[in-house]
């Protein structure tokens, strides 16, 4: 496996390009300086400037191998005010070569698959505002634990209109998009097919005439009404925690009267994905999906998908029960949401080592240990 070293002494030049938004005579402390220490700081489980400025005053002498720091450790007002300033589309760029650096090239393999999904910083809301609270969209890069990305909005309704603007963000060439019916929108199809890339959604009754006309297919290819159109499949069984789930997932092309071509002309096969689990007590339950498909993709490729979406998901849960991101309450928007996306790519970072711990043990082991902090900063490139 290549490695790239990507240390707490080489962070700081992915951040050079930054602006710093600061008058000229505020800059007491370097904005690299403060950048690289709010990274840190949020590996080791930080969950505010305070809390940054707390780890960085006892990590000082660590901190002086790498950094200039002119006028000593910031305060947390410093960093909370820069992290306030900076822009988040702006400081998510400086992570982009960051990230490339832990993806390598696809070369000839399997595209990439990318989850883009939704989660409601449920304690950020401001009452006296009228704030609700705040809604971010994520990109993550499920087979190799990377965040790519993310977008956020004032309503979960809007994640329709904010997909768009994070599909624009990532790169989509031969990567396999995989959003759940929320984004099942013409914009979004159209939007990943155009970027290079292909998509498995969701469809629900969102779309009414598109999950009827997808559901004809799927009838029709059943009841063998369509034997010259291809079909693939894939299935699973799985033992684990008291219960055995039987997953079945088929592909089938559309015919050429697929009802909804005209306002869907880049579905090109439909997809079901079938569970059937049996509980311990020799109870079963079941359930049945569908997604649209922009490629013809094998049975395998296709399960492969659906289970990556639930990589977004864990991480989710990851953020929620090791970063407390549910119960935060910061309320200033931009600084929710720039700490939100430094929380992702800590998980990104903590995810990628090796060693067999959780997330939870690593981000212990980065706050007690320099040097395993160090480690976990170099991104290995698979």
């Amino acid at each position: 496996m290549a490695t790239t070293r990507v240390n707490v002494e080489a962070i700081g030049s992915y951040f050079e390009s930054l602006s710093d938004p600061r008058h000229v005579r505020n800059r007491k402390h370097l904005l690299v300086d403060v950048v690289v220490i709010a990274v840190c700081g949020l590996v080791c489980g930080c969950d505010g400037p305070t809390a940054i400025h707390r780890w960085a005053a006892n990590r000082r002498d660590w901190l002086d191998e790498f950094l200039t720091l002119p006028n000593g450790v910031p305060s947390r007002d410093c960093i909370r005010r820069v992290l306030i300033a900076l822009q988040p589309e702006a400081f998510q760029r400086c992570f982009q070569e960051w990230i490339a650096d832990a993806l390598a090239p696809d070369g000839g393999g399997p595209g990439r698959l990318v989850a883009i999904d939704g989660k409601t910083l449920r304690r950020s809301h401001d009452a006296a505002n009228g704030l609700g609270p705040l809604h971010v969209v994520s990109a993550w890069a499920s087979e190799h634990g990377v965040a790519l990305g993310q977008v956020a909005t004032e309503e979960k309704s809007n994640e329709i209109t904010a997909i768009p603007v994070l599909l624009k963000q990532i790169e989509l060439a031969r990567a396999v998009v995989t959003i759940d019916a929320m984004g099942c929108q013409k914009d979004v199809a159209r939007d990943v097919v155009a970027g290079g890339g292909d998509f498995v959604i969701a469809v629900k009754d969102n779309q009414p005439k598109l999950a009827e006309a997808i559901g004809s297919v799927v009838e029709k290819h059943l009841d063998g009404e369509l034997e010259a159109r291809k079909r693939r499949r894939h299935e699973t069984d799985e033992r684990g925690h008291g219960r055995r789930d039987e997953r079945f997932y088929f592909v089938a092309q559309v015919p050429p009267d697929f009802a909804a071509r005209a306002e869907w002309p880049w579905v090109k096969a439909v997809g079901t994905a079938v569970r059937v689990t049996t509980h311990a007590d020799g109870t079963q339950s079941d359930e049945v999906r569908y997604y649209m498909l922009s490629r013809f993709l094998s049975g395998k490729r296709f399960g492969a998908a659906v289970r990556a979406h639930w990589g977004i998901e864990s991480m989710h849960w990851v953020l929620d029960v090791t970063f407390r991101e549910d119960e935060s309450r910061t309320r200033e928007r931009v600084l929710a949401n720039n700490l939100s996306w430094l929380r992702r790519f800590a998980v990104t970072l903590l995810k990628r080592h090796p060693i067999k711990d959780s997330i939870r043990g690593k981000m212990i082991r980065c706050l007690m240990n320099t040097q395993f902090l160090d480690e976990v900063l170099t991104l290995p490139a698979v």
